[in-house]
């Protein structure tokens, strides 16, 4: 029998239970954006495969205005195949204009249109010379994942329609920044997390363009970019590609903190971090700090008895299998906050080779005298594996990440808590882990879920 060729991952070409989308899913970083609509240009059942991995079956996030079954698509057929499917999709985009009620439509591609060369740039373009508010963005699904997918739909939007449409490119405002973070509906806690960073940003004094959910003004946001004094990229890797587009083509800044802030001791690094970066908004920055962690504090108080006195089961040690985001996090607030022992890291999202150096140094030092080593793996197998071999002393551990993790934390005996997709046994609405309100309400997940296991 042949050996199965693998990589310096030990990975083969094949993935077991998948940690993302394919890079047509960055639909939904469309429908993401309040008043934009998506049209599909690919095969049947492309479309209704990335809602229900990422935005169902991933904390039944819904589809909204825009998503689900809303959503516009060729569903291309053999014909197209043979023949091509510019003139179908020409077809699709005039009666999408006629139904379909939106502020900005993108049309993305699947692997069949790209694979057979199908000019969707061409057929776009004929409805930009009419004024028609549309992009077009080649995210066929061998360029990668919804990561990738993300960063193709963003650029597109800025190139084909900021670029146009923006009134003023050379005025800078004052305080404005673009915040630039977690990818809407991977992320499962996308919108609570986006909406308490915006809440933060402001309390410290800053005026936000959070670009997507709830607290977007939509795509007359979007026409505000170049108007930001600068831009702000929240994570390990995510949003650099496009600050470093920004500050080639409007003479933005930008601030890259790969920390996103949870708890205290994170949300008050990274707001004075972001006051010492523009030397604006000290006082302002301080003051609301002061306020929060007041009213955190007073909180914390109180579970310390919890904490200091329930013996039985809590955990010591723990894993954490999940994008790279969510990862170092989680890392950050559960050793500094905690004082928990980190056992094993693995990073799902398929990290780009050339940040991966960068995220590793920050795992060197997640506290004065705490480091962890991180494995970047997106096997489901492999990460399984990998879990096993953790020491985690004579206490069960807590496994942070995925449904696919239940059947190895019950076999560790452990504890699980669903921190990125996908996440199927738990409805998410606005529910956030970051800042100072999702920190305790991560506190209270965590410890809910470990004394909750011998009930």
């Amino acid at each position: 029998m042949p050996k199965t060729k693998k990589d310096k991952c030990k990975q083969t070409n094949s993935i077991n239970q998948v940690r993302y989308g394919c890079a047509l899913g960055a639909l939904h970083s469309v429908t993401a954006i309040p008043g934009a609509m998506p049209i599909t240009h690919c095969g049947p059942g492309c479309v209704d495969k990335q809602y229900m991995s990422l935005a169902f079956y991933n904390g039944y996030q819904g589809g909204g205005y825009a998503g689900g079954a809303v959503t516009p698509s060729s569903n291309l057929q053999e014909k197209d195949v043979v023949f091509g499917g510019a003139k179908h999709l020409d077809q699709l985009i005039a009666a999408s204009l006629k139904i379909m009620e939106a502020d900005l439509f993108v049309v993305l591609n699947g692997c069949i249109p790209e694979i057979v060369g199908d000019d969707i740039g061409a057929v776009v373009a004929r409805y930009q010379k009419k004024g028609v508010p549309i992009v077009s963005a080649e995210t066929g699904g061998f360029k990668g994942n919804n990561f990738t997918g993300h960063e193709i739909v963003t650029e597109a939007i800025i190139e084909q329609y900021v670029d146009k449409f923006a009134p003023d490119k050379t005025t800078k405002k004052k305080g404005l920044i673009n915040v630039w973070a977690e990818l809407p509906f991977q992320n499962t806690f996308w919108r609570g997390d986006l909406a308490e960073l915006k809440r933060i940003l402001e309390g410290a004094g800053w005026q936000v363009n959070i670009l997507f959910g709830y607290g977007s003004a939509g795509v007359k946001e979007w026409l505000t970019i170049p108007n930001a004094e600068f831009n702000l990229v929240v994570g390990p890797w995510l949003g650099l590609k496009t600050a470093k587009l920004l500050e080639k083509k409007y003479n933005q800044p930008y601030l890259h903190l790969p920390i996103l802030p949870i708890g205290a001791k994170q949300v008050g690094d990274f707001l004075r971090s972001i006051a010492a970066f523009a030397k604006e908004n000290e006082v302002k920055t301080e003051a609301f700090i002061k306020r929060e962690e007041k009213e955190y504090y007073y909180y914390l108080e109180y579970f310390t008895d919890f904490y200091a006195e329930y013996w039985w089961g809590l955990p010591a040690s723990y894993a954490v299998a999940s994008d790279a985001t969510y990862n170092l996090a989680l890392n950050k607030f559960l050793v500094n906050q905690l004082g928990l022992i980190p056992a094993k890291q693995i990073i799902t999202d398929n990290t780009p080779e050339k940040y991966r150096e960068a995220i590793r140094e920050e795992y060197k030092h997640l506290a004065d005298d705490v480091a962890a080593e991180v494995e970047f793996i997106e096997d489901g197998y492999l990460v399984t594996q990998t879990i096993k071999q953790g020491e985690y002393g004579h206490k069960p551990p807590i496994i942070f990440g995925t449904t696919w993790e239940r059947d190895i934390t019950k076999e560790l005996n452990g504890h699980i808590v669903e921190v990125s997709y996908p996440v199927s046994y738990d409805v998410v609405i606005n529910k956030t882990y970051i800042g100072y309100r999702g920190a305790l309400t991560l506190l209270e997940k965590i410890f809910t879920t470990a004394i909750s296991k011998s009930a």
